[in-house]
């Protein structure tokens, strides 16, 4: 976009502004939110909570036949789930009242299939009354999901079932207090239990439900409350279970034309730019792999550093934050689930502390009517209810701050007074140096809010050019910070070349390493790009920040001889260099056409072989892990001598890496045999493969 002169700016201080002639509003621009709809937004983060049967029976997605008195949690608490929730930064808890196989956390009157026939609190036991009383006490709002799909009963897929359905919606509405969002899946239909059918049913998505009249109900009880499904009518999914949004997240929908299933789910992603209704975005993600909890992936817990990822992809783009947490067997929140959550909030909270652009001097290339009420000052003010505007016929428009000295920044926040509609479709910000204005970010969308990351930049001054817009933007408020750089410790992996990459979350970061076992610090080798490591080595790594003279914690990895000539003997090289690749997340699989299974391994030459590495896929949905297990070696490939039997005692639970230790033997040829699986998977899946040596 061509430059407006900054010498037709404004000067606005925005403590001496000039008296002016009141402004007309803005006229609203398109769909806009009703009330609930822009409290709902502010709230931007809450929890979501899967517990039920399947907890018990470490399956994600239940059947419907399993016995209520399965269910016994030894010591659940839902004040640790709301105070957790609550020193996260929640804003309210979303609960799994009822999942897919139709168990329900409360005494229903309308089925048997619920807590009042387990063994917990004898069957005199209310877990949605237990939560609501929890979220109270901690000042949290309460939400409920309502599947409407259930595996278990016996008239799913009749008209009967809608009466049950919308019964069990109005109990839930009725006798907990105030609810905020009730959430209704987009899974309907398929294979069930069904009162003992055991058969597939599938329904109309679209007619199936008379989803009209069952938003009507809940209309009729908790009018402030906001309903999700894919489609809305208040709240969308986002087209994906990752904890992003698209760049480009507009809060419009065409709401007719999409529904729970909606096979183009990509679009919510998105939004529709000419969207017929306001329909926000909420990113709803899991802690673990699974929604429910599963031991297996204790050692899966999304890391500091990927929670504040999905921190900006969510709330950074005009979304709102669904964080779940599978609650475990005992009916607690995971401690180390607990513990990044929180950390993660510590973090985001040091990121976006001070507002170097608060109390600064300010230029505008347009102020509607030259008005007061709507200076640049507005933008400024941490007052929601006030905006910097420009004239009605306004698309492009300039915005400088001046610091007034050179001031070090990373994240730009902004944000648009959504309630007369959304409008900037793209915007730019600059830095201002000796050569002039240069360009550091970049964005399509605003919204509700807006955060853009970049490499750190020092500079006296920030512009944000408005490039493009629906109507004469609208901007609330907007920040300038300087995030301190994330001291995480980095991350070492040697492919089957032998090139050794070592990763780090803050790319602004230096990284150190050694390669004898020492710790590093700024005097040893500085990475700046993967090296080739043929030989056996310690290798440690440390991330350092140069501005505050700090490191991370040191990383360490100890690799053997390189894989680069390794090869499996009667397998496909390419597929079978997988599990040889030094990445745990991809996986070669091999088919299993008689048990047990064995794969042989030629290392190219002889070694003094004193132990192996077996890291079972870690996927998912893992497949064949091996549980019982033998070991072979080999100098000709003829010649065979077991060296190692036995069983990989808590594998299936604890899918990590496996070390086995023998007696020093020479070899060239390793033959794994897979006695057996933890399943009846056709095929082993192996992630990495990997030796140890004299």
């Amino acid at each position: 976009m061509k430059k407006l002169n900054t010498t037709l700016f404004t000067l606005l201080t925005g403590m001496f502004l000039p008296l002016a002639t009141m402004a007309q509003q803005p006229k609203a621009a398109g769909p806009t939110p009703n009330k609930y709809q822009v409290a709902w937004q502010k709230m931007e983060y809450y929890a979501f909570i899967h517990f039920s049967m399947n907890t018990f029976t470490d399956i994600e997605w239940g059947y419907g036949d399993k016995d209520p008195k399965l269910f016994n949690p030894s010591d659940l608490d839902c004040r640790q789930w709301a105070r957790t929730a609550k020193e996260a930064g929640m804003k309210g808890i979303i609960l799994t009242a009822k999942h897919h196989d139709g168990f329900c956390l409360w005494p229903s009157k309308y089925t048997d299939y619920s807590v009042k026939n387990s063994p917990w609190k004898n069957g005199k036991g209310d877990l949605v009354k237990e939560l609501a009383e929890a979220c109270k006490e901690y000042g949290l709002k309460l939400g409920i999901y309502l599947s409407p799909w259930d595996r278990n009963n016996a008239d799913y897929g009749k008209p009967e079932y809608i009466t049950y359905f919308r019964n069990q919606l109005r109990e839930l509405l009725s006798n907990y207090g105030d609810i905020f969002e009730v959430w209704f899946d987009g899974a309907n239909g398929g294979t069930g239990y069904y009162g003992g059918a055991r058969e597939t049913r599938n329904v109309d998505r679209k007619t199936y439900y008379d989803w009209q009249n069952t938003f009507k109900i809940v209309r009729e009880l908790q009018p402030a409350a906001m309903i999700f499904s894919d489609g809305g009518p208040d709240v969308r999914w986002c087209g994906d279970e990752e904890g992003w949004v698209g760049e480009t997240n507009w809060s419009l929908l065409r709401r007719d034309e999409v529904w729970p299933g909606y096979p183009n789910y990509q679009e919510l992603r998105y939004g529709h730019e000419n969207g017929t209704h306001w329909v926000p975005a909420e990113v709803n993600v899991s802690m673990r792999p699974g929604w429910f909890y599963h031991q297996s992936e204790d050692h899966k817990v999304k890391t500091v550093p990927e929670l504040v990822d999905i921190y900006y992809q969510s709330i950074g783009r005009n979304g709102t934050l669904l964080i779940n947490f599978p609650v475990d067997k005992r009916g607690l929140i995971h401690e180390q689930d607990a513990e990044n959550i929180i950390a993660m909030k510590k973090t985001i909270d040091a990121e976006l502390k001070e507002n170097l652009a608060s109390n600064k001097r300010y230029m505008a290339s347009n102020i509607r009517n030259k008005s007061s009420n709507y200076s640049v000052a507005n933008a400024f003010d941490k007052n929601a209810n006030t905006y910097w505007a420009t004239d009605d016929n306004v698309r492009q428009a300039n915005l400088i701050i001046n610091f007034g000295e050179k001031k070090d920044f990373n994240r730009f926040l902004i944000q648009e007074y959504t309630p007369l509609g959304q409008r900037v479709k793209s915007f730019s910000i600059e830095a201002k140096t000796a050569d002039g204005w240069k360009e550091i970010a970049k964005g399509t969308t605003i919204g509700y809010k807006r955060i853009l990351r970049f490499p750190t930049v020092s500079s006296n001054a920030l512009r944000l050019n408005i490039n493009d817009a629906k109507a004469c933007p609208l901007i609330t408020e907007i920040g300038v910070f300087n995030a301190p750089k994330m001291l995480s410790a980095p991350s070492l992996s040697r492919n089957k070349q032998g090139l050794v990459t070592i990763s780090v979350d803050d790319k602004e970061n230096k990284v150190f390493y050694t390669l004898d076992g020492t710790n590093p610090d700024k005097n040893n080798n500085s990475y700046n790009a993967a090296f080739s490591l043929t030989d056996k080595a310690v290798v440690k790594a440390v991330s350092f920040d140069p501005s505050t003279q700090k490191y991370s914690p040191v990383s360490t990895a100890n690799f053997d001889i390189s894989r680069k000539k390794w090869k499996l003997i009667d397998s496909d090289a390419i597929t079978s260099d997988l599990m040889f690749d030094g990445n745990p997340a991809t996986t070669y699989h091999y088919e299993i056409k008689k048990t047990p299974a064995e794969i042989t391994v030629d290392l190219d030459s002889v070694v003094n072989l004193r132990g192996i590495k077996y890291m079972p896929d870690q996927s998912r949905y893992p497949k064949g892990i091996i549980f019982g297990y033998e070991i072979f070696c080999s100098t000709d490939g003829q010649q065979w001598k077991k060296v190692l039997s036995g069983e990989f005692s808590n594998i299936k639970n604890n899918p990590l890496e496996q070390t086995l230790n023998f007696p020093a033997i020479q070899t060239r040829y390793i033959r794994f045999k897979a006695v057996s699986t933890t399943t009846d998977d056709k095929e082993l899946g192996i992630a990495e493969l990997d030796i140890i040596t004299e």
